[in-house]
């Protein structure tokens, strides 16, 4: 019972920092990356639908991804949907087969900013793991009539080593994407 509790209160927690690396990733460096316009939804035919879906991205130069639609007919929409996008500011290019965004360099400020956002992202992983922490100690607490104070008290203490390990793999997560950031 109580390694039950663990073992889910893990596998939520290890979701927890694939989504915040995942987050982490769709915030651009100064260099085209595909994970960039992961979270890019397109409004194909009334259904908002994610970009990777819609088409094939490259990145042939390091600042240039192509968009190659697999339908023609969503050009236009993956086009809107590009512009409309604040968190890319890429200039977008439609030669009617292909979508070329061309990501521009990274000013100081910009930087920085991203950086502030980078951090917001990583304190609400650390918020998620935390909740995910205090619903595992609250199952724990109700397994004390079945299986002893002593038992569950251990239990929390591991509970407690998991949850700091975890945070502190979303901090070192955080430290790279910063410097990643902040390199010119």
């Amino acid at each position: 019972m109580i390694s039950d509790v663990l073992s889910d209160a893990k596998d939520k927690m290890t979701k927890a920092v694939e989504v915040a690396r995942e987050d982490f990733g769709t915030v651009r460096t100064g260099r085209a990356n595909p994970a960039l316009f992961q979270k890019v939804l397109v409004d194909y035919y009334g259904t908002p639908t994610p970009l990777a879906q819609l088409a094939a991205l490259n990145h042939p130069e390091a600042r240039v991804l192509l968009i190659t639609p697999y339908d023609k007919g969503s050009l236009k929409d993956i086009e809107r949907a590009l512009v409309a996008s604040p968190n890319l500011g890429a200039t977008i290019g439609n030669d009617g087969n292909m979508i070329r965004a061309v990501i521009p360099e990274l000013t100081e400020d910009r930087r920085k900013e991203f950086v502030k956002i980078v951090r917001e992202k990583g304190e609400q992983a650390k918020v998620a793991i935390r909740n995910i922490r205090r619903k595992a100690k609250d199952d724990l607490d109700a397994l004390k009539s079945e299986v002893g104070d002593d038992e569950v008290t251990r239990a929390e203490k591991e509970l407690e080593t998991v949850t700091k390990s975890y945070v502190d793999q979303i901090d070192e997560a955080l430290k790279r994407k910063e410097v990643e950031l902040l390199e010119v």
